[in-house]
């Protein structure tokens, strides 16, 4: 590097930017990755289990939690849970897969982006699929119970196949 050169700088709240921290703050922020990485691949995996009670929803989502889906945005873990139901109940069987999260943490706040494959088979009687590839903008709060979604958006990039009929009701337009 020369003298007029400077080196890159890692972006706020990044891997690269804790390796510069004390060790016990390195630790606390690779721990809080693993948390954060590990609550949502769980959240994720537990659609295709179809259980959307209100422990599942206590388990992921603040009590103030908002959420941006193709089948509406909702505000409240009342209601996210309620609309999850609600739209898994279009599908009998689905497998989500989401890719690694890229993720930023700022004390007791964190951002995730990741991708997202979902395929769903219809619960209409025809067996026809429905696969959506995209991406999940996720920001978390660190709660006493752990971290917690606060916010999701799912950003739906591609579809194939035949997407299923929605309820009156329930769409991009609509809000509880």
């Amino acid at each position: 590097m020369t003298a007029h050169e400077t080196a890159p700088t890692a972006p706020a709240g990044s891997l690269a930017e804790a390796t510069r921290l004390p060790v016990e703050r390195q630790l606390q922020h690779l721990t809080d990755r693993a948390d954060i990485t590990d609550l949502l691949d769980r959240c994720l995996r537990s659609l295709d289990e179809g259980v959307f009670d209100e422990a599942w929803g206590r388990a992921f989502y603040t009590e103030d939690a908002t959420a941006e889906m193709p089948i509406g945005t909702v505000r409240g873990r009342d209601a996210v849970v309620a609309r999850i139901r609600e739209g898994m109940a279009l599908f009998d069987r689905t497998v989500h897969l989401g890719g690694s999260p890229v993720v930023e943490i700022d004390g007791d706040r964190a951002t995730a982006r990741a991708g997202q494959l979902s395929t769903h088979v219809l619960a209409d009687g025809s067996e026809a699929l429905f696969v959506s590839g995209g991406h999940a903008e996720t920001e978390l709060l660190r709660t006493p119970d752990g971290w917690r979604i606060a916010a999701s958006a799912l950003r739906v990039v591609w579809t194939r196949g035949t997407p299923p009929r929605l309820p009156a009701g329930m769409g991009p337009a609509t809000a509880a």
